[in-house]
């Protein structure tokens, strides 16, 4: 069975935990605020309504600091701990945890050093609380947040905007639906004029978190009194108000025990004439059991949505430290096996472009499908295998003394002149493949979530990859240029044995290609030509009857472009095969397969201090998962302490 000291104790100690990360409600955390979660008990009122001495009353010591003004400038989350026997009281502060206070006057002092510590030894306010545990046997377990005093006016030393800070801050408090409203008003004034209730009242319009405090009841003026509002009929609560009497300003300056102004409270209402029939449900004794009661009451009830809250926000923060990456190890080893699996994670996206998984791999075969037969089909042959062009580099070939029969060397010539202009293409299309494969490279780094939180390592990849990429490149290059070398260097003898022999047509030649007429001369060779003057064989060149009269003439040299082009045409299309084959052997695979080979070996070199320079992330980023991290193990332990209670049903 939970006992009220295990589950008010329980939040106290999670309350304790939130404020060392951070944690104090009302902020724009990307997680949900555990603290805002957890029940607590927000005690209002405004300045000189009395708050302070409840507090004091409720605890039993004189702690608290006074004085004019706005005495209380941070929330004071006050923790009471119920001991059991004669220990001896003392109190511990969460911003110092191993040091007891048994000097109570000592931790007045304290909470007045730590709050200059925040807000400097000036009047203003901060919203970071602090936390103080009080140990004794004369308290209850309850949970308590003293904040600072509601005021219309600000004071020399404030900020114009005081009221409104002060206002905004306990309303951060009192706002949330898990909050429990101590709304203290003194008696001798009209609770029509009451700061708290007023504030109540708009956060809590039902009433049903609110409990009503009057103070000061024995400062009324004579033959008046509080009924009205003690017995709900001025403004009623769904909780009864609870009547309180505080110490006189004489009983403070004397610091009189409190163990005895709480008997003189005792007597005060039980000989009352007023509030006697109500003794027994006035007084800060009866109001802290009260209180505490109603707590653990509201923490029951509440820890269903709070585990319901805890578990997502342990969901959450995992999601998110996956994404930004668990911690790194310090030594070298694990550091080099961190590298090594972030370049794994990387080429595995790589890979997935290449094959399709991802898109962008697809444009390597636009290169081979569009780009490179459109430059192929780009190149000059019109003008270099012109009529006029081919006259020229024939002739040319031939020098001083003529062919005889067919002109070799103006053939391989024109063939080796024609040839030269495929390299252009293959060269083009190995740098359009490299710049598709180091954009992929890109994409790849960018996509691999992993490595997002290391930069150095993202840029000393893209330098490795880069290298390697260029390697491949100027591999693919002279490959290319080889297989255009080849066709330079060896023709292909048979393409012209088939083509039909000049000396065997007669009339005018067939279009090229066109090879129907060349078995019917065979069959019936023209007649000898009559022999010439001169007493040898053409020696008219141009004579119509003497088709070898034509050989230096425009059909002769047609017919030579036209076979040259059949030959080139030929050769376009062996290239536009063995070129893909060639830049994809040369770079796609070789990037599939060696893209980070240099790279490993290099990192197998390096010192744990260059391992660590590569995994060096953003400050900012390791703060943040440090952060996460820090909130996730107060989620954690919060789950199994509440996993360990058996609630009572």
């Amino acid at each position: 069975m939970a006992t009220m000291e295990s589950l008010i104790g329980l939040v106290n100690r999670i309350q304790r935990a939130c404020t060392a990360l951070g944690d104090h409600g009302g902020d724009d955390s990307t997680f949900s605020s555990l603290w805002d979660a957890l029940p607590s008990v927000a005690v209002v009122g405004g300045q000189s309504s009395g708050k302070s001495s409840v507090l004091e009353s409720i605890v039993g010591r004189d702690f608290l600091p006074r004085g004019s003004g706005i005495v209380t400038r941070r929330p004071l989350v006050l923790q009471l701990h119920k001991t059991e026997g004669r220990q001896e009281e003392y109190a511990e502060f969460g911003h110092l945890p191993r040091k007891r206070f048994t000097d109570f006057a000592m931790v007045r002092k304290e909470i007045q050093d730590e709050t200059d510590r925040i807000t400097g030894k000036t009047k203003q306010i901060s919203p970071i609380p602090i936390h103080l545990s009080i140990y004794s046997p004369k308290v209850v377990n309850l949970t308590l947040i003293d904040l600072p005093g509601l005021t219309k006016v600000a004071v020399e030393g404030q900020s114009e905007n005081i009221v409104e800070d002060i206002e905004n801050m306990v309303r951060l408090y009192v706002e949330k639906p898990n909050s429990i409203i101590l709304a203290i008003s003194p008696a001798n004034q009209d609770i029509a004029t009451s700061d708290a209730i007023k504030l109540a009242k708009e956060v809590d319009p039902s009433g049903e978190r609110t409990f009503g405090v009057l103070t000061k009841l024995d400062l009324m003026d004579k033959g008046t009194n509080a009924l009205e509002v003690l017995e709900g009929r001025s403004y009623r609560l769904q909780h009864p108000w609870v009547g309180i009497v505080n110490r006189s300003q004489a009983d403070i300056n004397k610091n009189t025990d409190m163990m005895y102004a709480r008997q003189r409270e005792r007597e005060y209402f039980a000989t009352s004439p007023d509030y006697g029939h109500l003794a027994n449900k006035m007084g800060s004794e009866y109001l802290a059991k009260l209180l505490s009661q109603h707590l653990e009451s509201v923490i029951k009830s509440k820890i269903p949505g709070i585990t319901s809250l805890i578990s997502k926000g342990i969901d959450e923060m995992e999601a998110e430290l996956d994404r930004l990456g668990r911690p790194i190890a310090v030594d070298a080893g694990a550091q080099l096996y961190t590298i090594l699996e972030l370049c794994r994670a990387f080429d595995k996206i790589f890979k997935e472009h290449l094959d399709g998984g991802r898109p962008g791999g697809d444009k390597i075969y636009n290169v081979f499908d569009n780009q490179l037969p459109a430059a192929l089909r780009k190149l000059p042959f019109d003008r270099h295998l012109s009529l006029q062009n081919v006259r020229k580099i024939v002739s040319e070939a031939d020098g001083y003394q003529p062919h005889l029969i067919a002109p070799e060397q103006g053939y391989r010539r024109l063939i080796e002149g024609s040839l030269n202009y495929f390299r252009g293409p293959a060269e083009l299309s190995v740098d359009a493949v490299h710049f598709v494969l180091k954009e992929l490279v890109r994409k790849s780094i960018g996509e691999t979530e992993e490595l997002r939180r290391f930069p150095t390592l993202q840029s000393a990849l893209a330098a490795a990859a880069g290298e390697a990429l260029e390697k491949f490149r100027n591999e693919s290059k002279k490959t290319v240029v080889r297989l255009v070398d080849m066709e330079s260097s060896y023709l292909t003898v048979d393409f012209f044995r088939k083509l039909p022999q000049e000396a065997e047509r007669v009339g005018p030649p067939p279009p090229p290609g066109d090879r129907r007429t060349s078995s019917a001369d065979r069959r019936n060779p023209p007649p000898p030509p009559p022999p010439s003057d001169r007493g040898f064989p053409g020696a008219d060149r141009g004579n119509a009857v003497d088709p070898l009269g034509d050989r230096y003439g425009d059909a002769h040299f047609r017919r030579i472009g036209s076979n040259v082009s059949s030959y080139i045409g030929m050769v376009s299309d062996t290239i536009r095969s063995t070129i893909p084959k060639a830049v994809v052997l040369c770079q796609v695979k070789e990037a599939k397969q060696n893209l980070l080979n240099y790279f490993y070996t290099q990192i197998g070199r390096k010192e744990a201090k260059q391992l660590a320079e590569l995994l060096d992330e953003d400050p900012s980023l390791m703060s943040k998962r440090q952060e996460i991290a820090k909130r996730l193990e107060l989620y954690k332990v919060s789950r199994d302490e509440i996993a360990a209670v058996s609630w009572v049903r």
